[in-house]
């Protein structure tokens, strides 16, 4: 395609951070700096507060990353060809996120609860989502999928920003709760040995930077704030809020905007999973420690397009996704376990065999999800029951049942075949 953008307002809208570093400048404060501690080429740097982080992760955990990395990748290729085979209304590709998805989500601890948008299929599975689960939504037999409850993973949220009140609102509602319990416990400690404590948990909020233009974003930061609320803003900069450009949304990192709340911002180079995890991680223990909140600007790129209702190739140019395809986040992290002699070719070959069992494993039991009954949405509207829905139900049996005395269509169907093959036809 041409150099000319159908839109004026996209032209020149390459991967340019001198905009943000002027506006910066005219501000009188420095430019963001990005953390990164795994560099394109694969070797391994060093940060003042991140590397003590970087340095907890054993070889086994290392390849782990690049497990879940490899087979979330692998899952997104066989979601989409789901979905081109009209297997599923919709789905929403995630390739290129990887590390900022796998790295924070694994730097997660089990009592956190974390609130998605509807691309957080690489958290998922560090929460241990049924893969296949997921795909409900998507398939439109499900409003969910999983239950929330079972892993502190909640329903993927459509709505543009909601989910940051949601979270917020939680995680006030767990500093809440934290606290009345750490006031029982000292009452009943008198006297008595008192039990293990319950380890205090956090919030992550994933959103993207669309999304980040939401009023909702703005209100849960100043509740975030005001109330000192143990949340971890994650937002996934992946470039292009469908063909809406990043320096569009903003003049200046998102990441700076935490200072207007009065919380740190961190960006951080999100195709490097060793940094988003390290981050992550001190995100969290930040939050937990009752420090107050931290929003996360993770630097990545989407790939792929939006949906597969997208056609990322009407407004933005080839040579863009080419450059970031050459930061790829699995090929770096490869590049450093070879190097350090952490993993071989066995390795690569078995996580490839892994990622292929996932694949069959989601094509067969997304072939197999069926229709649930129509009367489990009257069940589930209520958590007791109501009047009014049993009010409903009524009706809707007393109208199925008029129906009960017909023939389906499929059985009309067999019937005439079966009239014709006899009368000869």
């Amino acid at each position: 395609m041409g150099t000319h953008l159908p839109a004026t307002e996209f032209d020149g809208t390459a991967v340019d951070d001198q905009r943000e570093a002027d506006a910066e400048a005219v501000m009188g404060e420095p430019p963001a700096q990005m953390v990164q501690l795994l560099g394109a080429d694969g070797k391994l740097g060093f940060d003042p507060v991140y590397t003590e982080y970087a340095e907890k992760l054993t070889p086994e955990k290392l390849q782990g990353l690049y497990a879940d990395m490899a087979a979330i990748r692998r899952f997104d290729v066989e979601a989409t060809a789901l979905q081109r085979q009209g297997q599923l209304a919709l789905w929403v590709p995630l390739t290129g996120q990887e590390a900022a998805q796998i790295g924070s989500g694994r730097a997660s601890q089990p009592q956190d609860y974390i609130f998605p948008t509807y691309r957080e299929h690489g958290v998922a599975l560090t929460r241990n989502v049924d893969l296949a689960e997921l795909l409900r939504q998507f398939r439109g037999v499900s409003n969910g999928g999983w239950n929330p409850k079972d892993t502190n993973f909640h329903l993927y949220t459509l709505v543009l920003a909601a989910q940051t009140l949601h979270a917020v609102g939680y995680a006030m509602g767990i500093q809440r709760d934290q606290k009345l319990a750490a006031s029982t416990a000292a009452s009943q400690a008198a006297g008595r040995e008192s039990e293990a404590a319950v380890p205090n948990a956090a919030v992550i909020a994933y959103f993207g930077d669309g999304a980040s233009s939401e009023g909702d974003v703005h209100e849960s930061m100043v509740f975030a704030s005001s109330y000192n609320a143990p949340v971890v803003f994650f937002c996934q900069n992946n470039h292009w809020a469908i063909s809406v450009p990043t320096n569009v949304q903003t003049r200046v990192p998102l990441s700076n905007r935490a200072k207007g709340y009065g919380f740190p911002g961190i960006r951080v180079d999100g195709n490097d999973v060793i940094a988003v995890h390290a981050v992550t991680e001190w995100a969290l223990e930040h939050a937990r420690q009752g420090k107050g909140p931290v929003l996360i600007e993770a630097f990545t790129y989407r790939v792929g397009a939006h949906t597969t209702a997208d056609d990322p190739t009407k407004y933005r140019e080839s040579a863009e996704e080419d450059a970031w395809r050459a930061k790829d986040p699995l090929k770096r992290l490869e590049k450093y376990l070879r190097s350090e002699g952490l993993a071989d070719d066995a390795f690569f070959a078995k996580v490839k065999a892994d990622g292929d069992e996932l694949a069959s494993y989601v094509r067969r039991t997304t072939h197999d999800l069926e229709t649930p009954d129509i009367r489990s949405a009257f069940a589930n509207t209520y958590v007791e029951a109501h009047p009014l829905v049993a009010e409903e139900l009524a009706w809707f049996e007393e109208y199925s049942a008029g129906f009960a005395g017909e023939e389906q269509p499929q059985e009309r169907q067999a019937v005439t075949a079966q009239a014709s093959q006899e009368a000869g036809h």
